[in-house]
């Protein structure tokens, strides 16, 4: 869910469920959010883009599920897709250093089965190649002096971790 608000541009995903869940389900959707807020914790100024993108890959790999290589986080500002891309995969301490002003849009996509994407026939859906299960999270998170501000809040006060 993409808006603009005053000229500038905010990026928000989550995933939702439609009828009964099974366990894996919940499982990977649990997951992808809580990779999420681990690269949020992350997006302090002077850490480096891999320190945000080890955490979620990290957060993921964890419990059994892949992230894709095919679709990053992306800096946002005036437009919905700038400079720098935010992989979901990194490796500590290399990459851009974060700096106070930056907005940027992580979204952790995980898989299930194998890491890799298809675009479908309408060009714009995107599924895992071999049709398993995928989830995606996504706020727009600036980097303060006073550390992570997550700019896409929802505002749900049933959970605390949506209010940051």
């Amino acid at each position: 869910c993409g808006t603009v608000y005053e000229g500038f541009v905010g990026d928000s995903a989550f995933t939702a469920f439609v009828g009964k869940v099974n366990p894996l389900a919940q499982k990977l959707v649990d997951t992808a959010e809580n990779a999420l807020y681990a690269g949020i914790e992350k997006m302090v100024a002077g850490n480096h883009i891999g320190d945000v993108s080890a955490a979620i890959q990290n957060v993921a790999e964890s419990q059994g599920f892949h992230v894709t290589r095919e679709y990053t986080g992306h800096g946002v500002g005036r437009a919905m897709h700038e400079g720098p891309q935010l992989p979901n995969y990194g490796v500590p301490g290399r990459g851009l250093v974060l700096r106070v002003g930056m907005t940027i849009a992580l979204e952790p996509m995980l898989l299930v089965g194998t890491p890799n994407t298809r675009v479908l026939p309408d060009q714009w859906t995107v599924s895992s190649a071999d049709g398993s299960l995928t989830a995606h999270y996504e706020h727009t998170v600036a980097v303060t002096e006073n550390g992570p501000l997550i700019l896409t809040t929802q505002g749900d006060a049933s959970n605390p971790r949506r209010n940051a």
